[in-house]
C-alpha cells in the first residue's frame, strides 16, 4: 500500500538536561537578545522560577495564573507585559502557566521560553485555550508556540506522585488521541507510540522512587513526544470532551484527562484496529485497553469524575456542548446516547470494558 499524507513539523528548539535549566534559560535569553524579560509563574512555582532565572535580568514577575486561562486573567497579563515593555516571556510551571504565556503571545507576538515543571506538554504545541462565560475556546496559531523549551527533570521532583501520575496520563491522552485525530499520519503516529512507551516506563518509576531523575526524565521525554504528535495530528474526541469538562465545569485539567481516557479508548479501539494494535504494542500488551488499565492500576490513577465535582446533572449540558465539536474523522460515529454513556461511566468510574459492550 502506498503512503500519502501531508505532515507539518513545528519549528522549535528543545534543550534537555537535568540540572541545566538556569544555564539554558540564560543562554536562550542571550541568544534572543532579550533586554526586558517577563517571568510568568504561579506562587507555588515562585522558588523554582527564581532559581531558573537567576542568570538573567528580570523586568517583571507575574504570578496571576489561573486554570483554563480565563480571558480576564489573560487581559491582565497582556496589560502588564505592555506596561513593562517586555520583549521575552519565560514561563515556569505547568499547563496553566504555559497557557497564560500563550494568551499573551497570541495578541502581542512576544516570544516564549517555556520551562515545564509538569508533564502537560502544552509547551510543545501551537494550540491556545481561553475560557469565557463557562466556555473554553481553543485555537491554533504559530505565534503561541514557544521558541524554546527548556526541560529539566530536576524541576519536577517536587511534583507529588499523584499529580505526576495525572499529568503523565494527560500526556498519554495526547498520544492516544493523536492516533485517530483529524490529521493523523505515520510520522505523528510513530512519535505517539514512542511517547506511550516512554510514559509507561517513566510513570511507574516515579511512583517507585519519586526523588530519582531517571523516571522523571523518561516522563518529560514522553510528554514532549506526546505534545508534538498532538500538535501535528490535531484535537480528537478525547480532547473535545475534556475541554468541555474543564471549561464549562471547571474540572482540573490533568485529572479529567486521566479519568476520561480509558472510556474514549474503549469506545474507539474496536473501530480503529491498526491504532489499537499500535497502542497495545507501545504498552507491551496484547490489547490496548488492557495495557492502559494495567498501567492505571499500577499507578493508582484518577478513577471517577465525581471525585472532582462533576455530577449526573451536568451530563446533558456536557453532551450538548461537546458533541458538535467531535471531529467527523473520529473512527466511530458518536451520538448523544453514546457520549452520555461515556460520561456516565467516567462519572462513576465504571469498568470501561462494560462500556465497550454496551455501546456495540
Amino acid at each position: 500500500m502506498s503512503l500519502a499524507f501531508d505532515h507539518v513539523t513545528l519549528g522549535q528548539r528543545v534543550l534537555f538536561g537535568s540540572g541545566k535549566a538556569a544555564e539554558n534559560v540564560a543562554a536562550e535569553a542571550a541568544r534572543l537578545g532579550a533586554a526586558r524579560v517577563m517571568v510568568i509563574a504561579s506562587d507555588r512555582e515562585s522558588g523554582i522560577a527564581k532559581a531558573v532565572t537567576a542568570g538573567i535580568e528580570v523586568a517583571l514577575v507575574h504570578d496571576d495564573v489561573a486554570m483554563h486561562v480565563p480571558v480576564e486573567t489573560a487581559e491582565r497579563a497582556r496589560a502588564a507585559a505592555k506596561e513593562a515593555g517586555v520583549d521575552l516571556m519565560v514561563c515556569v510551571g505547568g499547563g496553566s502557566t504555559t497557557g497564560l504565556a500563550k494568551a499573551v503571545a497570541l495578541t502581542t507576538g512576544l516570544p516564549i521560553v517555556a520551562v515545564p515543571t509538569t508533564y502537560a506538554g502544552s509547551e510543545a504545541t501551537n494550540v491556545w485555550g481561553l475560557t469565557a462565560g463557562a466556555r473554553k475556546t481553543t485555537g491554533v496559531d504559530d505565534r503561541v508556540l514557544p521558541v524554546t523549551v527548556v526541560y529539566d527533570a530536576a524541576l519536577t521532583v517536587t511534583l507529588p506522585v499523584d499529580l505526576s501520575v495525572a499529568s503523565g496520563l494527560n500526556g498519554l491522552a495526547h498520544c492516544i488521541d493523536s492516533l485517530w485525530a483529524p490529521r493523523a499520519d505515520p510520522i505523528n503516529a510513530a512519535m505517539a507510540a514512542e511517547g506511550i512507551r516512554a510514559l509507561a516506563s517513566g510513570l511507574p518509576a516515579i511512583g517507585a522512587e519519586p526523588s530519582a531523575l531517571a523516571g522523571r526524565e523518561q516522563a518529560l521525554y514522553g510528554a514532549y513526544l506526546s505534545a508534538v504528535a498532538f500538535a501535528s495530528a490535531g484535537s480528537g474526541m478525547h480532547h473535545k470532551i475534556c475541554h468541555v469538562l474543564g471549561g464549562t465545569f471547571n474540572l482540573p485539567h490533568a485529572q479529567t484527562h486521566a479519568t476520561v481516557l480509558p472510556y474514549v479508548l474503549a469506545f474507539n479501539a474496536p473501530a480503529a484496529p491498526e491504532a489499537a494494535a499500535r497502542i497495545a504494542a507501545a504498552f507491551g500488551a496484547e490489547d490496548a485497553l488492557e495495557g492502559l488499565q494495567a498501567l492505571r492500576k499500577k499507578l493508582d490513577a484518577p478513577r471517577a469524575l465525581a471525585d472532582y465535582g462533576f455530577t449526573e446533572d451536568g451530563i446533558a449540558e456536557a453532551v450538548a456542548v461537546a458533541l458538535p465539536a467531535i471531529p467527523e474523522s473520529n473512527p466511530r460515529s458518536v451520538t448523544e446516547a453514546s457520549l452520555a454513556a461515556i460520561l456516565r461511566a467516567a462519572l462513576t468510574g465504571a469498568d470501561p470494558k462494560t462500556l465497550a459492550y454496551e455501546l456495540d
